[in-house]
């Protein structure tokens, strides 16, 4: 939804209708994750994207029936022999996808709660008894729509997980589509690593924050890309960012004063990730100060040091890349080998 909630607020400024289509199911290698979204305005205006190409044309004339007044519709769409030469996936894979128009109280506040980067599930019935109806669940409690009350604990695996899919519901197909914050990226140390780390962090659309208490390192000129820049010492910026769950650390100052309460409070915290530079041997020294100074080894297992995948990086924009590619593999819960030698789906399914 983020990704789109520019174009869609341009429309809902001028009062242009729109049409918004999810990608509610996968099966084997889809090209687009569930809880992607493409949206046709009422002028044929396209924003997102469900399948990369394969079947937004199609998509857009749904769309355009939806605006007309035609229900909402649930589409498949795969290789099959009917579709091969029109609408097919050419990566073999299937995806269901729901059209609808975008002007429901539930959508509208869907958006918004996008646009404030806050944690939202909009339920939607799909098929079966009250098709069409929704319910948006708010992290407050609050619920928009019409949809019947007792969807809104459907919506706590969901929000949990930070993942949309469908949930389980008596007789009926209800799809939970979870808006979440963007990621955030917590570097401690203002050196050229954190410009690379930062510049290609926004890239991923996380937000970026750099500490560092040293003034002259922790300046705009050196750190241009970082979205947040604090002169703090790590026990102070870890309590104002309160590191949570879309949360990754990185260490990269290399001075004892500044790593230890920088991981171990790091460690202490939510964060999906915690990384530190450093050769092997400073490694072992930094766990066994961290041990010192009370972390256990459960906590110390979390940590990735020296952080980042091998691929053999040496600049600061290598390196950043290396770990940027490891937290992103974190987040997905896979291991960041070659692709080739991989045998689960290549997408994974994260907000």
């Amino acid at each position: 939804m983020r990704e789109i909630a520019a174009d869609l607020e341009r429309w809902a400024s001028r009062g242009e209708p729109f049409a918004l289509a999810t990608v509610v199911a996968t099966r084997r290698s889809a090209p687009r994750p569930v809880g992607s979204k493409l949206a046709v305005s009422a002028t044929g205006e396209l924003a997102g994207s469900v399948s990369g190409g394969c079947v937004e044309a199609d998509i857009a004339e749904v769309a355009r029936s939806v605006l007309a007044g035609a229900p909402a519709r649930l589409l498949t769409f795969g290789i099959s022999d009917e579709l091969a030469l029109t609408a097919g996936l050419p990566c073999g894979g299937e995806i269901d996808v729901y059209v609808e128009r975008g002007d429901s109280p539930a959508l509208g506040a869907l958006r918004r709660v996008a646009a404030r980067n806050e944690w939202a599930a909009r339920l939607v019935v799909l098929e079966g008894r009250d098709a069409g109806s929704e319910l948006l669940v708010l992290a407050s409690g609050e619920h928009v729509g019409r949809a019947s009350p007792a969807l809104a604990a459907l919506a706590r695996d969901a929000v949990e997980s930070g993942r949309s899919g469908m949930v389980a519901a008596d007789a009926a197909r209800v799809f939970c589509d979870v808006v979440a914050p963007p990621a955030r990226l917590l570097v401690f140390g203002a050196v050229d690593t954190a410009e690379a780390l930062c510049r290609g962090g926004r890239a991923l659309g996380w937000q970026t924050i750099v500490s560092d208490p040293r003034r002259r390192f922790a300046t705009r000129r050196r750190v241009p890309s970082a979205d947040e820049l604090l002169v703090a010492w790590p026990e102070e910026t870890l309590e104002r960012v309160a590191p949570d769950r879309s949360t990754a650390v990185v260490v990269l100052t290399h001075d004892d004063r500044f790593d230890i309460p920088a991981l171990r409070g790091a460690l202490a915290s939510d964060a999906f990730y915690v990384g530190a530079l450093g050769s092997r041997r400073n490694q072992r020294r930094r766990r066994e100060l961290l041990v010192e100074a009370g972390v256990d080894e459960w906590d110390l297992d979390r940590l990735s040091g020296p952080c980042g995948l091998d691929i053999g990086a040496s600049s600061p924009a290598e390196t950043a890349v290396s770990i940027l590619a490891e937290i992103v593999a974190r987040r997905a819960g896979r291991q960041g080998g070659p692709l080739k030698e991989a045998r689960g789906r290549i997408h994974a399914d994260v907000v």
